[in-house]
């Protein structure tokens, strides 16, 4: 109710938002969701406050936060179901062995997302690079929290299920190379074992 006018509206996470142009766009289009958009880049979020306040948008807020480390909370205090959606587009790729720790999606963060969704909500994810998307994919599917709600023989998502393209989304496609698309659904599975998930991420992304 501190972020929100309306605080009993479905609520869509952005993980990783950066400037909120997607977010603002979206939440211009759906005002029956309130939208929350998460960055790590303390001015990136102030310019994105500053845009979300000259259109007047009452369903959107920017929080700066690292994901890893503040998210958790934040989300044991939502009551139940309010949490319906959570997405996480084109994270930075930290290509290197020793930086891979820093990437967003850590086992700690799906196992967050996994008791705040209930069953049925979605978890998005893209890129275009298959090096990142293609850990992140093991990782939720090893966490045994989630499942692809659609027939994955074909293999990734041709459109994406969101009705606007992010700044990335859109210049990756303009310049006709390829975006790999994830959509996931909460399954009415327990959280996995802490140790135990980790030691299996961790093999994921060759840190141990």
């Amino acid at each position: 109710d501190q972020l929100f006018e309306n605080c009993d509206l479905p609520i869509h996470l952005d993980i990783g938002s950066a400037r909120g142009r997607f977010l603002l766009k979206l939440a211009h289009s759906q005002q029956d969701w309130n939208h929350l958009g998460v960055e790590i880049r303390r001015s990136l979020v102030v310019s994105a406050d500053r845009d979300r306040d000259l259109l007047g948008l009452k369903n959107l807020c920017f929080l700066y936060c690292n994901a890893n480390v503040s998210l958790d909370n934040w989300l044991s205090e939502l009551p139940a179901g309010l949490l319906r959606r959570v997405s996480i587009q084109f994270p930075d790729p930290w290509f290197k062995r020793r930086h891979r720790k820093r990437r967003v999606l850590q086992p700690s963060l799906v196992c967050s997302l996994a008791a705040s969704l209930q069953p049925g909500h979605e978890l998005f994810i893209q890129s275009d690079l298959l090096t990142v998307i293609e850990p992140m994919v093991q990782m939720i599917e090893i966490s045994g929290c989630f499942y692809r709600p659609y027939d994955i023989s074909s293999g990734w998502l041709a459109v994406n299920p969101l009705s606007c393209p992010t700044e990335r989304e859109s210049y990756v496609l303009d310049q006709g190379l390829p975006v790999y698309r994830a959509l996931f659904s909460r399954n009415s599975k327990p959280i996995p074992e802490t140790a135990d998930f980790e030691a299996a991420c961790f093999q994921i992304y060759d840190l141990q």
